[in-house]
């Protein structure tokens, strides 16, 4: 795999820094390509400058596009361990059929991001609660209009040093729930991980903000009823001794934390259910005094405790607005197996070689 070196390297942030989400990024980056005969190709690691687009690619006038999100982590013993690659590198290859991309080698992608990890090892944040967010993503670059499948694409990996998504870290979230606007319909897009679902989200976001709320939660496009995500995160409700999170039905994203939690929780003794939850249950739950938690996960946040949903009107107090037990103990198990502070009974870390 060729490695093209830059002249200037970039300054890094400072130690102790105020890292965000996705604000630094490193030097370089992997990429290949793709051209309809030819396949994937000239996979490399380069820098990582701003790159030149014809303005009339696919991408920018018809959406196909697709990307992940991952992390690796800097272990207490110095090697590298990414987060469940495998199922990232499926869920891509799931999206990218969708989006009528062409599939990847996985085993190639995950090679190349090994040798971009290792390049870029002093880039890594030792903080608590710090990680290198790894961005995979596959844009349609072929300059011709018309509605149909690009014949190039371009594939790329970004990485970005990474601190907490929420600036106000495990705090709870002030939910609203969203009665006008859909995420995505079942038959849609909502299940693969497409440039256009997010876009669709920001207005609903945005109002949701201006209201002072965190973000939306999303109900189904059809009967604007039941929940299903919550912002960009999959959603979990503690209704008595019973854990719910919304059934995958097609237009929810098959989160990763989500399946994560899921197996924690299972294994725990924990009563769990994937089913249809409405939002007025939820109402209902939280009016009876049921409603012992709510959260979210994500890649990114990993867990988001809620505090507060609004909900037609009425602000519901979940859990007295702090943190729930089990949502903390999701926290600090899916976060310890992460940083390697815990062992790993599920081989989910993935060590760079």
């Amino acid at each position: 795999m060729q490695f093209i070196t830059r002249e200037f390297l970039k300054e890094k942030p400072a130690k102790g820094a105020e890292l965000g989400f996705g604000k630094y990024f490193t030097d370089y980056m992997f990429t290949m390509k793709y051209r309809e005969g030819r396949g994937w190709y000239d996979g490399k690691i380069e820098p990582n400058v701003p790159q030149r687009f014809d303005l009339a690619a696919n991408v920018l006038h018809y959406g196909q596009g697709v990307f992940e999100g991952m992390k690796a982590f800097l272990q207490p013993d110095g090697r590298i361990a990414i987060f469940r690659p495998d199922e990232n590198w499926a869920r891509m290859n799931r999206s990218a059929e969708r989006l009528c991309i062409p599939r990847f080698s996985a085993e190639t992608a995950e090679k190349g991001v090994e040798i971009l990890l290792d390049a870029e090892r002093s880039w890594f944040p030792t903080d608590p609660g710090t990680s290198m967010y790894i961005r995979p993503a596959i844009v349609a670059t072929k300059a011709a209009l018309g509605v149909h499948a690009s014949s190039e694409y371009l594939f790329f990996v970004l990485l970005s040093p990474t601190g907490n998504y929420f600036k106000h870290g495990l705090a709870p979230l002030r939910l609203i729930v969203e009665t006008t606007y859909a995420r995505a319909a079942v038959g849609g897009t909502g299940e693969a991980k497409c440039i256009g679902n997010y876009a669709a989200s920001l207005l609903a976001g945005k109002r949701a903000e201006e209201q002072g709320f965190d973000q939306v939660i999303w109900l189904d496009s059809a009967e604007k009823k039941y929940v299903e995500e919550a912002g960009s995160m999959n959603m979990f409700f503690v209704i008595g001794d019973e854990v719910v999170t919304p059934a995958l039905n097609g237009s929810i994203l098959p989160g990763i934390t989500r399946k994560s939690c899921l197996q924690i929780l299972r294994d725990g003794g924990y009563r769990v259910s994937e089913r249809r939850i409405s939002a007025e249950e939820v109402a209902e739950a939280a009016e009876s005094g049921k409603l012992r938690e709510a959260f979210g996960t994500g890649t990114a946040a990993v867990i988001a405790p809620v505090g507060t949903i609004r909900y037609l009107g009425k602000d519901y107090t979940v859990g007295g607005g702090k943190i729930g037990e089990i949502a903390q103990t999701l926290f600090d198990t899916v976060t310890g197996i992460q940083s390697g502070r815990l062992p790993d009974p599920y081989g989910w870390r993935k060590y760079i070689k």
